[in-house]
């Protein structure tokens, strides 16, 4: 049930996005849009309660309910980024907005873009594994809760590789090609 529950709340996400800028661009209804864009947050709420309550009621955790822990982490690190990007695209596609600026593809400013991403992963890794280790509390089964902190281990490997990749610009950071120009 969790697995699908995630896959329902993404869905929901972004039709809540996509309605709010709809609302707020096509129709003019800017208060309307924003209310929805409001929402999206209620969706994640929804999701980490039914997880909750899914552990509580008996289910063993899998590797889903570690997700949803994830998605919740990726949510609030990420989300605001994520509907203001989103935003840029539609105004500019459909509301004569003006072109979004080009993320930093060279030198320091890719650098520090990088880094800045890594720090967003960083934010959503403390937020997730708290949300983890709440459950594990939570739920005071360790039988049933045990693949919520190997799932917590992995995402930690997976986050020390992206610490890896995002600093490797600092130290030696991307050159333009020659003869490459930017339009």
């Amino acid at each position: 049930m969790i697995g699908w529950l995630i896959v329902i709340c993404e869905i929901l996400f972004w039709i809540f996005v996509g309605a709010g800028l709809f609302a707020r661009y096509i129709l003019g209804w800017k208060k309307i849009g924003s209310l929805l864009l409001l929402c999206t947050p209620l969706i994640d709420l929804v999701l980490i309660i039914a997880t909750v309550f899914d552990l509580k009621d008996g289910a063993t955790a899998h590797f889903v309910h570690g997700l949803s822990a994830v998605y919740i982490g990726v949510s609030v690190a990420f989300g605001k980024r994520m509907i203001q990007w989103a935003d840029e695209q539609f105004a500019y596609r459909f509301a004569g907005g003006k072109r979004p600026n080009k993320r930093p593809q060279f030198g320091k400013q890719h650098a520090a873009y990088e880094r800045k991403g890594w720090y967003r992963h960083l934010l959503a890794w403390i937020i997730g594994n708290a949300l983890l280790l709440f459950m594990v509390i939570f739920v005071n089964d360790f039988q049933k809760t045990e693949a919520l902190l190997s799932f917590s281990a992995k995402w930690t490997f997976i986050l020390f590789i992206d610490f890896l990749w995002s600093f490797s610009y600092t130290i030696w950071p991307k050159k333009e090609a020659k003869g490459h120009y930017e339009s």
